[in-house]
């Protein structure tokens, strides 16, 4: 894993990480559950649904990780600036932003808008 002087140097990379659309949707539905756990358990009082929230939304990314991108996620070497880019890169999708993202990212980077 690359080492990295700061989030905004991680960035571009986690989002290489992500290059196919459907990692980045697997992502996106993992992220929504986390949202759906917490307040289901705000709702119900079961606090329990909070502990499933990064079981399910890890669930999802990883498998995407190994079985459609083909690499090692990146929260296993960068476990706090990953779970802050998944959370932005879940808003850019959400608001539409993330192909401006994307065209900011070198040539190298080979995404898929």
């Amino acid at each position: 894993m690359k080492n990295f002087k700061n989030y905004q140097d991680f960035w571009p990379f986690y989002l290489s990480q992500h290059s196919k659309r459907s990692t980045r949707l697997w992502h996106f539905v993992g992220t929504t559950f986390v949202f759906i756990c917490i307040l289901t358990a705000i709702l119900t009082g079961v606090l329990w649904y909070i502990l499933l929230a990064p079981i399910i939304a890890y669930g999802f990314a990883w498998c995407s990780h190994f079985f459609i991108e083909g690499n090692k996620p990146a929260t296993f070497g960068h476990p706090v600036w990953s779970l802050r880019a998944d959370f932005r890169m879940y808003w850019l999708i959400l608001t539409r932003q993330l192909d401006k993202e994307i065209v900011k990212l070198p040539k190298d980077f080979n995404m898929e808008a």
